[in-house]
């Protein structure tokens, strides 16, 4: 195991202290100079190592992507089934951010695509498109047929798909989250059966507006 220099060990200090703060105090209350004081460094020592509170959240999303990749890895290899791989996927992710649930709300606000924390961002885009490859792979390693038109754009269908029942998560007040739980388990069937119905020919017309419609949606061709 590589061992962490006093720099990296200091940074993860810094960030672990954030995240607890945001978690307590709300991202928009808490300041760098309370973040410092948590992590036992100086207001400017902070500073040197995230610029910004968007800087330690962007940290705070790659650090996520990081530790959340074994735990999809182990999520495909267990599940068989088209659906049961989307389900393992998004169940996983559910559990993971269950702790910073209130955080992830209080950052929801941030949608726009020119903002910095927009899971549509720039800034956000290479975590996006790491995401999306866990959908790939479930679909490419499942025995459903996929037409060759949607194979391109079913990955960022089933991650906007994903965006969707997070949202209804955060806002979700039923005990345990139950409702979401539900909605996971009754949309996941729906949404394979769509996948395998859009293969038939007569449904060509039909991917090709799907397709036609993500492109205007993203603003990629």
């Amino acid at each position: 195991m590589k061992t962490k220099t006093k720099s990296e060990e200091t940074r993860e200090r810094i960030l672990s202290a954030a995240i607890e703060l945001f978690r307590r105090r709300g991202f928009e209350s808490a300041t760098m100079r309370e973040i410092a004081g948590g992590a036992g460094v100086a207001t400017g020592a902070a500073y040197y190592y995230f610029d910004s509170k968007d800087a330690i959240v962007l940290a705070f999303y790659e650090h996520a992507a990081c530790e959340l990749e074994p735990l999809l890895e182990d999520a495909l290899a267990g599940a068989k089934s088209l659906e049961a791989r989307i389900r393992a996927l998004l169940e996983v992710k559910l559990k993971y951010f269950e702790p910073n649930r209130a955080l992830l709300g209080a950052l929801s606000g941030h949608t726009d695509p020119a903002h910095p924390l927009s899971p549509f961002s720039a800034q956000t885009r290479e975590i996006r498109e790491r995401d999306m490859k866990f959908f790939e792979r479930a679909l490419e390693d499942s025995r459903v047929r996929i037409s060759p038109d949607l194979q391109g754009v079913l990955p960022r269908i089933l991650w906007m798909y994903q965006m969707g029942l997070i949202l209804f998560w955060i806002y979700d007040r039923s005990a345990s989250q139950k409702r979401t739980h539900a909605l996971v388990d009754q949309s996941v069937g729906i949404v394979v059966g769509l996948i395998k119905l859009s293969g038939f020919p007569l449904l060509r017309p039909v991917r090709r507006r799907v397709v036609t419609l993500l492109e205007t949606v993203s603003g990629e061709a």
